[in-house]
């Protein structure tokens, strides 16, 4: 598990004993542990539980990272499967981007994790819910297998 701190985000930033610097530092070095797993996420899964903004974002980046250090090895990262889990409802089909008209084209778990970084070879699925039902049941079916 890795923490991606926004400084300002949280109540607790307004406290006077807060560290600014710590914050920042901790989270930077979360991201680089983060960038070396999703080196080697071919293959692997990711998953994505209602983080709208920063999960999609330091997502992106990692990826980008951990791809150019795929290609300098002569690898490549493009076979793995994505899953978003969010309250919000996707029109359309969940693995196509919507047109800039649509409001929903922005919403980045659709258009980053489930389209754009999968476009190349791998796959992504939607699962539209409350956390306190969906989680169980990925946990149910994950038990079962």
């Amino acid at each position: 598990m890795t923490v991606h701190a926004g400084i300002g985000y949280d109540i607790l930033h307004e406290h006077p004993n807060c560290d600014g610097a710590s914050l920042g530092a901790a989270s930077y070095r979360d991201f680089l542990i983060f960038a070396r797993t999703v080196e080697r996420l071919e293959g692997g899964v990711l998953l994505n539980f209602g983080s709208a903004i920063m999960g999609p974002e330091v997502y992106l980046k990692a990826l980008a990272m951990a791809r150019n250090v795929a290609h300098q090895e002569g690898r490549a990262i493009r076979q793995f499967t994505t899953a978003v889990f969010d309250l919000v409802p996707i029109h359309g089909d969940p693995r196509k981007e919507l047109p800039k008209t649509d409001p929903g084209y922005y919403f980045r778990p659709h258009k980053t994790i489930l389209v754009r970084t999968v476009a190349d070879g791998g796959e992504s699925y939607y699962v539209c819910g409350e956390h306190r039902a969906t989680i169980p049941a990925l946990w149910r079916l994950l038990a079962e297998r």
